[in-house]
């Protein structure tokens, strides 16, 4: 059996639950539901709250020495789908032409009325 590391990266904000950041099995890494929670993010629009996201994406992946071109999978959470629109840029822009395979999950709340984006993602290394 391959071995399992759970990993906290000290640059993000510490888990507020009984998670880890990510956990690598082999040369795939899962990476647990990030949000803007604890960021300058916090609180603005799922727009800026995205971005946040995707840049806590972007430092894992430069941590584990890869990119967002690695991600295999996305789920995306989030409080409004009408703030569809208006992230698909950023996903796109982030993603630079490698597009994951990706859910969408429309959700009532998460688990701060501040944070009205989570994604979790799964990435090749």
């Amino acid at each position: 059996m391959t071995s399992l590391k759970r990993i906290n990266y000290p640059h993000l904000p510490t888990p507020g639950g009984p998670y880890v950041h990510a956990v690598r099995h082999g040369d795939t890494l899962y990476v647990s539901g990030l949000t803007a929670y604890a960021t300058e993010a916090q609180g603005q629009t799922t727009q800026q709250q995205t971005q946040a996201v995707l840049e806590q994406l972007a430092t894992i992946a430069a941590t584990e020495g890869t990119n967002l071109k690695a991600l295999i999978k996305i789920t995306v959470f989030l409080t409004d789908t009408g703030d569809l629109p208006a992230i698909r840029p950023i996903l796109f822009d982030y993603c630079d032409g490698a597009l994951p395979a990706c859910s969408l999950v429309a959700v009532s709340a998460l688990f701060s009325p501040q944070v009205s984006v989570e994604i979790e993602a799964v990435l090749a290394l």
